[in-house]
């Protein structure tokens, strides 16, 4: 298996690098660097940060892209990366292979006792968990969502094969 990294550059709030595991979320991984490299997520934003649990980006439902089996125990796959802060995962709805390119990244060690096994994580911050921490603390509305734009402005991509 390869090792990713990822810099996602959130302009005026800083820069984070991701470390992802394509050993326990194979799947989860390869739709996530195969969208990077397009430039999918470029210019998109945080639209929840909630904070002690998640912040959470990529595209709405409204931009239809193919869906991707869940790699979690409930959905019958083994995934060793438990949701303690820090950790990457990919959003979905109730189906449980319905993750697209939605992603949340983890804020307290709490959150692993209600999504291990229900949702796939596929990587961890390395660098920049204060940025993280920034963009979690932005004001919010009722629902979560940011009162200012936080922008993903770029995404690139590093692979190191093992």
């Amino acid at each position: 298996p390869r090792t990713y990294y990822v810099e996602m550059d959130f302009g005026g709030y800083g820069k984070i690098v991701l470390e992802l595991n394509e050993e326990d979320a194979p799947i989860t991984v390869k739709n996530f660097v195969r969208l990077v490299r397009r430039g999918f997520y470029d210019d998109t934003t945080i639209f929840r940060a909630q904070k002690n649990f998640v912040i959470q980006g990529g595209q709405d439902e409204s931009v239809k892209l193919p869906t991707i089996k869940g790699e979690f125990e409930e959905n019958g796959i083994v995934n060793n990366i438990s949701h303690v802060r820090g950790v990457i995962s990919m959003a979905r709805t109730s189906d449980p292979n319905s993750a697209t390119s939605q992603f949340f990244i983890t804020l307290h060690d709490s959150a692993k006792a209600s999504l291990d096994g229900k949702y796939a994580g596929f990587g961890r911050v390395i660098e920049g968990m204060d940025v993280v921490d920034i963009i979690a603390n932005v004001p919010v509305n009722a629902k979560y969502k940011p009162a200012e734009d936080v922008i993903v402005e770029s995404i690139t991509i590093s692979e190191y094969k093992g």
